[in-house]
């Protein structure tokens, strides 16, 4: 008897599923695909306690003719391919014949199709066929499979959670929602909607109904073309990140492809603009020649091999980082908080100073209902957060969100402070109208200030470069706990991080500077040593002609061990080792080194370390001059590490903050004429 046999059908198909069907995710997925391929203008998913229960496809495509339906569930039988040229110019989604014999061999499927005239309904459970006959069906096709991995016990076992198996189909569905916008797309969970798009081309739509309204619109469209592809889609603003790369999606002639170089290029085209650990929301397709593509590499088509990968990549950062250079990248300072917030009447104010009358000990605390989500702290070799106290760069709580609780004292309000107040302003404030200046105290404001000051501020203002029309012409108003700078512009205020200004003007004096020096080597009067494990001495070996390259030496010192006599030029003053440990470190982590990468690193590194540090108080001088450099910068808005350099309060914003806009139905001299009719 021989003891070579051919497998059957049935345990072949099931092999395959090992392969194809990793989770319900996956029965999604090629489902989804097909209909796609069918032409379909609508698809309709719905699932049932995550897949596990039932999966049905609904669409309305080509349809199989009766003669093909039982033959779609043959393995290796496909309608997209029929010769080997075809497979090297792939249009499909699908092509490899496998999904449905492999889903409907561990599974309880029912398929059931019309081309228009007449419709078939094919039943097979475990891979064996349970019935082939006409049925009455709309133009389309509907797939139906329950019971997955009934017999299979061991790949059910090993499934994740519910919640878990739900998020992979949710993410499955998204990616090719975000990859036809022309297809109207209805995914239900347990008869919960969980995601509808018309249909109707408009990605950004389909971008709204996925990551919402908020997101779609810090979205910006980016285009580009080169010789092998043309790019088209939308990235996020670089205040509109993610903890994950999961949130970036890169469409190859419509299909959802997993490349990690393409991806790093994506985020190469933001620069500096990205936080240290953040990502961006980007929808990009490249369309290219299908030849240049290889698709047929895994089982699940999500991997595929491109034949010139580099000119995708500089497509990518080219013309993101272009589009990212035409945005005015200063966030809004109310973006993250609620702006329906509700005034505090007159009344109400004055019954909490009588009640608060009483008490021995001012008071002014914050209360947070509900817990703030943890932020990803800044990732930087200095922090400019004084310890002991929060930071507001960090923390981004929703204005419903915090409870003022105020305690006035009657020693409180007999302060010297109070009393100076009362003295200078309560008479003339008394008598005035509502939304009337206070001409009298302007007029006695600008009897007591100083002349000089109000000469020096005209100079200053006479003296402002010119800046691009992205930028605000800053006028420097105060400083807050040593920290933050105070600016005013015509379109309201601003508020500047003095530490992140200073490192943004120093990294592209720096980067200037490093890049314009020689590659003459400075002599060392004691050499440096550096001893490594065995495995990385071995490697540092390879590796000595691209060090070379990029001015440094390392001359073999023993078994594991290199000597360093010289330096180029550039190098830091005192920290001649660390950069020389960096440099071999960079070298043994990416194989490759060129001056210009880690000139641009340690550019990045001098600007933090010589920047202004928290808590250190600038007297009117400094802080004017550092506004006068900010505008001179490529980019402004961002320190080197990625954080905001400055946030944005509208006029607006102020007079809303300060409840100044009144209801524009109704003014206060109609109200009071009310009271007095009633």
């Amino acid at each position: 008897m021989s003891k070579i046999q051919e497998l059957p059908t049935v345990l072949t198909n099931q092999i395959t599923a090992g392969e194809v069907i990793e989770r319900p995710a996956s029965v999604v997925k090629e489902l989804v695909e097909n209909a796609i391929d069918a032409h379909s203008t609508e698809i309709d998913i719905n699932v049932e306690e995550a897949g596990l229960k039932r999966i049905q496809i609904i669409d309305d495509g080509d349809g199989i003719p009766d003669g093909d339906a039982e033959m779609a569930f043959k393995r290796h039988a496909t309608s997209k391919i029929a010769t080997p040229d075809d497979l090297l110019r792939v249009h499909s989604l699908g092509f490899r014949g496998e999904a449905l014999p492999s889903i409907a061999s561990i599974s309880d499927t029912v398929l059931t199709t019309s081309t228009g005239d007449s419709g078939t309904l094919i039943h097979i459970t475990g891979g064996d066929l349970v019935a082939h006959k006409p049925a009455q069906a709309r133009r389309g096709t509907s797939v139906t499979v329950k019971d997955l991995f009934f017999n299979v016990p061991a790949r059910k076992k090993y499934l994740k959670s519910a919640s878990t198996e739900l998020a992979r189909i949710t993410d499955i569905v998204n990616r090719e929602a975000l990859s036809h916008p022309e297809i109207s797309f209805s995914f239900t969970h347990n008869g919960r909607e969980l995601l509808h798009t018309t249909g109707r081309g408009d990605l950004l739509q389909v971008i709204s109904a996925i990551y919402g309204v908020q997101t779609a619109k810090k979205m910006v469209a980016v285009t580009g073309q080169n010789e092998v592809a043309t790019l088209s889609g939308f990235v996020s603003l670089p205040e509109v990140t993610r903890a994950s790369r999961g949130y970036i999606s890169v469409l190859l002639n419509g299909r959802f492809v997993r490349n990690q170089q393409l991806n790093k290029a994506i985020i190469a085209g933001y620069g500096s603009k990205l936080m240290v650990g953040r990502y961006p929301i980007g929808i990009l397709n490249l369309e290219m020649d299908p030849a240049l593509v290889d698709v047929n590499v895994h089982p699940t088509k999500q991997e595929v091999r491109i034949s010139q990968e580099p000119e995708l990549s500089k497509l990518l950062t080219s013309s993101i980082f272009d589009r990212l250079a035409t945005e005015n990248l200063i966030p809004d300072a109310l973006a993250g908080f609620e702006k329906k917030r509700e005034a505090i009447s007159t009344d109400q104010l004055t019954m909490a100073l009588n009640e608060a009358s009483t008490q021995t000990k001012p008071q002014v605390t914050v209360q947070a209902s509900k817990p703030v989500e943890p932020v990803v702290p800044p990732i930087s070799p200095v922090s400019n957060v004084v310890e002991g106290q929060p930071n507001p760069l960090a923390l981004q709580v929703e204005a419903d969100n915090i409870t003022p609780v105020i305690i006035h004292s009657t020693q409180e309000l007999q302060s010297p402070i109070v009393k100076q107040f009362d003295e200078k302003y309560q008479h003339e404030v008394v008598g005035l109208p509502f939304d009337q200046p206070n001409l009298a105290g302007e007029e006695a404001a600008k009897e007591t200030e100083p002349a000089d000051q109000v000469q020096s501020v005209t100079d200053e203002m006479t003296q402002t470069v010119a800046i691009s029309e992205r930028f605000p012409q800053l006028q420097y108003v105060g400083q807050v706990h040593g920290t933050y700078l105070l600016a005013e512009a015509p379109d309201g205020m601003y508020i500047l991080d003095q530490h992140a200004a200073q490192e943004r003007v120093n990294y592209e004096h720096f980067r200037q500077a490093i890049g314009e020096v020689s590659d003459d080597q400075q002599k060392l009067l004691v050499p440096i040593v550096l001893d490594y494990p065995t495995a990385d001495a071995l490697r540092i070996s390879d590796q000595l002609s691209v060090l070379a390259g990029a001015g440094l030496h390392l001359e073999p010192f023993g078994q594991n061990s290199f000597i360093v006599r010289e330096h180029p030029t550039w190098f830091v003053a005192g920290q001649e080792q660390e950069t020389i440990q960096e440099m071999v470190d960079w070298v043994l982590k990416t194989g490759h080194l060129t001056v210009a990468e880690f000139r641009e690193k340690t550019a990045i590194m001098m600007s933090c370390k010589r920047a202004i540090k928290a808590n250190h108080h600038l007297d009117d001088q400094q802080a004017r001059a550092l506004l006068k450099k900010l505008p001179t910068c490529e980019n402004p808005f961002n320190c080197p590490h990625g954080r905001p350099v400055l946030v944005h309060f509208t006029n607006d914003d102020l007079e809303k903050m300060f409840k100044r806009i009144q209801d524009p139905h109704k003014s206060t001299h109609e109200s009071f004429e009310t009271e007095e009719e009633a």
